[in-house]
């Protein structure tokens, strides 16, 4: 059964991981129903994603466990 949900994604070490984080967020794209990325202009090497998904809970915990596991990376997930 596919679920709605949103994904926080704060990349605290834009410029090592910010690599990493796209090429898990493309693997999953097909969960991705829209994505919005900002940085905040105070902290150069900080940023955060929001992720809107549509799709099993499994799928879904995969892709969070793959982010958390990155260096500076840090999840929040909340279903809709």
């Amino acid at each position: 059964m596919n679920h709605l949900s949103v994904m926080s994604i704060s990349v605290d070490h834009r410029t090592n991981s910010a690599p990493k984080v796209q090429e898990i967020l493309t693997t999953n794209g097909d969960l991705i129903l829209g994505r919005f990325g900002i940085h905040d202009p105070r902290e150069e090497n900080t940023g955060l994603i929001t992720v809107n998904l549509r799709g099993s809970k499994n799928r879904i915990t995969n892709m969070m466990d793959s982010l958390n596991v990155l260096d500076g990376v840090k999840v929040n997930h909340m279903e809709a």
